[in-house]
């Protein structure tokens, strides 16, 4: 009888983290450590801090499909014999869905218990989510060892997107198309979260969506404030859960990497100096009277190679694709 890890490998479904890391393998990950480790012991964290501008399929979740959320995490406890679950969740979505979820959890009596995240963006990388876990500053760990071998209370833990568990679920009912959820804002007619093929370009997912504009445009895909920048010719290629929209017409690229800029500036941890100091210096270069390209993609190519985590390298690629394609 095929077991839920082979059953993940047979739908090739992936991490909706942003990472793409095929699920079976991390699952299988843990369940090796988990043999290895004398104690046998074992905890599923399920990750829904969403802390990025331009996501929010996870609260579409836990507003429409709360049930389906649980049942994911349940199939992990299962399957490791964890100690418990912890739903890690964005300190709004912590106010708004707690009483909800925690109803259900007593309805189907299981081991999980919520947790709201103690920092901001940086909280949803899952090395800094386990140190705030554990009471500690919210900054990212050294890897390896990663989680899925000395995670939370230095135990095996699986560390995974809530839009996965949802997924985790479906594949187990046989009910998983290869669909993924899409933030949509920006410029449209019609913005929201939409479930679609996950194969879906850009210009497919608009146009599904009757928001293909009419107008002059440019998207933002991927990451939120650090996805690449696409224009309207290069949509059949790029694809990505969140998509934000911009009118050229209505655009400044200035403004909106000062936009950028003030939440990776806000979002900072500061634990390396690639990263702390190289996001105050494009602050300072962003209000000079003439924009000093050279020394911005610099400064963004030293912090795509040498920051510790990957806020820091995220910075790169807005701001580089940008400059390179939105004149």
């Amino acid at each position: 009888m095929a077991t839920i890890i082979d059953l993940l490998q047979r739908s090739g479904l992936k991490g909706r983290g942003g990472a793409n890391f095929p699920t079976y393998l991390k699952w299988q990950a843990v369940a090796d450590a988990v043999e290895k480790n004398p104690e046998h012991k074992s905890f599923v964290i399920c990750n829904g801090a969403e802390g990025e501008p331009g996501f929010f399929k996870d609260a579409y979740i836990l507003e429409h499909h709360p049930e389906i959320l649980i049942a994911g995490i349940k199939l992990a406890l299962d399957t490791f014999q964890s100690e418990r679950a912890i739903i890690y969740l964005r300190k709004t979505y912590y106010q708004q869905y707690r009483r909800k979820l925690e109803a259900i959890i007593a309805h189907v009596r299981l081991p999980i218990s919520l947790f709201a995240e103690t920092g901001g963006y940086l909280c949803g990388e899952e090395t800094t989510l386990l140190e705030t876990l554990e009471g500690r500053l919210d900054e990212p760990r050294l890897r390896p060892p990663f989680p899925t071998s000395v995670g939370y209370q230095g135990y095996p833990t699986l560390v995974s997107n809530l839009e996965t568990f949802y997924d985790v679920y479906l594949v187990s009912k046989g009910e998983y198309a290869g669909k993924r959820f899409y933030s949509l804002s920006g410029d449209l007619q019609h913005p929201g979260v939409y479930e679609l093929p996950e194969s879906y370009s850009v210009r497919q997912v608009l146009m599904e969506t009757g928001n293909l504009p009419t107008f002059k445009y440019f998207v933002q895909v991927g990451g939120g404030a650090s996805g690449e920048i696409y224009t309207d010719k290069e949509l059949t290629t790029a694809q990505g859960g969140s998509i934000i929209v911009y009118d050229r017409a209505k655009t400044d690229p200035l403004k909106l990497m000062k936009q950028w800029i003030k939440f990776f500036h806000q979002e900072n941890c500061g634990k390396c100096a690639p990263c702390r100091e190289g996001v105050r210096r494009i602050k300072e270069l962003l209000e000079e009277p003439k924009l000093n390209t050279k020394e911005l993609r610099s400064i963004l190519a030293t912090m795509r190679d040498t920051s510790f985590c990957p806020l820091g390298k995220s910075v790169y690629y807005p701001f580089n694709s940008l400059l390179e394609k939105i004149k």
